[in-house]
Parts: C-alpha cells; structure tokens; sequence
C-alpha cells in the first residue's frame, strides 16, 4: 500500500481494466480524487456530465463517473462506506480566508492537486471539482449544503475500475471542517 501523508498529493498513471483502491487508513479522511485521458489532458472529470447520466448526487457502488465529453472514465466496483461528494470543489487558499479566515499559508487541495499535475501539462485552469471520497456534504429543502464530518472508518474503502488509459491525482485533504478537525494519511494500491 502507498501513503499519501497529511496535507499532501501525488499523482500517477492508471491502465485501462486496471482497479485503484483507496484506503481510509484511520478513519475520518477525505480524499479528492480528479482522472485525465491519459492521451489528451483536456478530457477530464466531470462533476455534471456524471450527475446527469448517472441521475444521482450520491455517487457509489455501481455508479460511473463521466469526463467531460460524456466518455466513461471509472466505474466505482467496490465503496464500503457509500458516502461521497461531488458538489464541492477542491479547497484552496481563498477557500480557507472565506470559512476559516485564515490569511496564512496552508496547504490546499488544489495546490497538491496542480502540483502533481503539472508534470502531465495540466494547467491551473484545467482542474475541475474533483470527486471527494468520503467527504460528507448534506443539503436541506431550500437547497442550503453543509459540510459534516465523514463517516469513514478505519479501513474504509473505494475501488475504481479504469474504462480508459487514465492519469490520478488524489490528495489526503487539507480543509479542516472536510476531515472531522483533524489531518490524517490516505492509503492507495493498484490491483
């Protein structure tokens, strides 16, 4: 198994017919996650694309996530906690001043994802809303979204099979609020 420590990324190359499974090492982590044509870098995840076909916010077991040009991208074969977000795009510094009024640096999800990215000619501009294992996002009747601490526990875990040659980028999250207060490592392996 590969660790990704606190408050930091990696990315890779993953083949098609391949399976990637993410591990919640000690419970109570988010990880975004973002997959690019390995061919074609501006073919990327699409949060809409993949609500709409898929009919559904609550992405899981049995559900695919879509690119941008309507191709499937990953099918979600295995998810033991079931809980995962596609509202909420990847924190950055200014997402830490709006809701946490910090003005000091603080690693980000989007800085950890553009940074593993960069290699692959993904620019800052090419980043979409990334697909948020185990972050638990709620919503009432008006439509108001609140951010929960995740229900993953230790050995929680989602496995994604390739339907085409793909890049990853994933991190172990850096919002507070995402990840229950604390900053824990996210577990990865490659079936």
């Amino acid at each position: 198994m590969q660790i990704i420590p606190p408050k930091s990324g990696t990315s890779f190359k993953l083949n098609k017919g391949q399976v990637l499974k993410i591990i919640d090492i000690e419970g109570m982590q988010v990880s975004d996650i973002l997959f690019f044509n390995s061919t074609d870098v501006n073919e990327k995840l699409s949060s809409g694309k993949t609500m709409d076909y898929e009919e559904s916010i609550l992405l899981t077991k049995g559900n695919y996530l879509y690119s941008n040009r309507s191709n499937k991208m990953v099918k979600i074969i295995e998810d033991t906690n079931g809980r995962n977000d596609f509202l909420l795009a990847p924190c950055d510094l200014k997402t830490f001043e709006h809701f946490y009024s910090m003005t000091d640096y603080h690693p980000s999800c989007f800085e950890n994802l553009y940074k593993n990215l960069k290699q692959y000619g993904v620019t800052k501009d090419g980043i979409p809303t990334a697909f948020n294992i185990f972050m638990n996002v709620v919503f009432n009747e008006e439509g108001k979204i609140h951010v929960k601490p995740p229900t993953s526990i230790s050995g929680d875990y989602i496995c994604f099979e390739a339907q085409m040659d793909l890049i990853v980028a994933m991190t172990a999250c850096s919002a507070k609020d995402s990840n229950g207060g604390s900053f824990k490592p996210i577990g990865y392996e490659i079936l």
